[in-house]
């Protein structure tokens, strides 16, 4: 018996990984106007491609028939396969997946398609996806591995800061005036991924350090076995300023595995460049 774990391109989880645990990914459509970005476009290449441009990108959900010919063929290899997608809250992905579940069962196909609504994005989404495809290569029942990703659904935390908040406010995810003054006044706020899955603001501090101060603070605030625990760190085009809080994460606590990555396509187009992304 054997488990394909499937996610989608907003977990952010470097290729690396990604091809160690045998991941598969279904890429969300990037757009630039009418034009629609090939599936591998690099973070490097997107927020250069962000930046020359005068309209900000837009995202769209897979679409039910890219999951249903995902499923056929991962049913192929695989006895079971466990679909994890970005928050229902945020985007249409989850039900997407569902839709293409009751199609793949209608056929009648081998394997058994789980669909799994993370409430989360970003690496957020991506420790939880790491953590199941692990357990998935180890072997173990399906049943234990259903509990397990569940209980990470619960489990894990992400925090993130964004440096501007022009697309966040251009993409409907903030409102204008409250987004406006903030700009203005140099105030970033620190936004924690929700239990449902949405976007909270946490806290409103005056510049960038004191927010990176306080994302790092808040790591403290969950009780954790820091040295068995992950720890992910995604950043929108600011691998400097990414690699310094992985320094000073690890100073204080003391995670057994960082994963870095970037912020792709995805997630960068409402978060701009300059932001950071803690997940664990």
């Amino acid at each position: 018996m054997s488990t394909q774990i499937i996610t989608d391109s907003s977990a952010d989880l470097p290729k690396e990984l990604i091809e160690k645990l045998k991941i598969t990914i279904v890429p969300l459509c990037v757009h630039f106007g009418e034009e629609r970005m090939p599936s591998d476009l690099s973070a490097k290449e997107f927020y250069t491609r962000m930046k020359a441009s005068k309209n900000l990108p837009t995202t769209a959900s897979p679409s039910p028939h890219t999951f249903l010919q995902t499923f056929i063929e991962a049913s192929k290899v695989h006895d079971h396969i466990v679909v994890m997608c970005l928050s229902s809250n945020i985007s249409s992905t989850y039900q997407n997946a569902l839709v293409a579940k009751e199609l793949f069962e209608e056929q009648g196909l081998p394997g058994k398609v789980e669909v799994i609504d993370t409430r989360s994005f970003s690496l957020g989404l991506g420790l939880q996806v790491v953590k199941a495809a692990t357990h998935a290569l180890a072997g173990i029942t399906m049943h234990d591995l259903m509990d397990k990703v569940r209980d990470n659904v619960k489990e894990i935390t992400a925090y993130f800061t964004l440096e501007n908040l022009e697309n966040v406010i251009k993409g409907g995810r903030l409102d204008r005036i409250r987004g406006t003054v903030a700009s203005v006044l140099n105030i970033k706020l620190l936004l924690k991924i929700s239990e449902t899955g949405t976007v909270d603001v946490i806290e409103k501090v005056r510049g960038t350090q004191n927010a990176l101060n306080r994302l790092i603070d808040k790591i403290g605030e969950k009780h954790h076995d820091f040295e068995k625990a992950i720890v992910g760190i995604c950043h929108s085009s600011c691998e400097e300023r990414a690699l310094d809080v992985k320094r000073r994460i690890l100073a204080k606590y003391p995670f057994k595995e960082v994963i870095l990555s970037d912020m792709g396509p995805v997630i960068g187009s409402y978060a701009g460049e300059g932001g950071i992304g803690v997940a664990y």
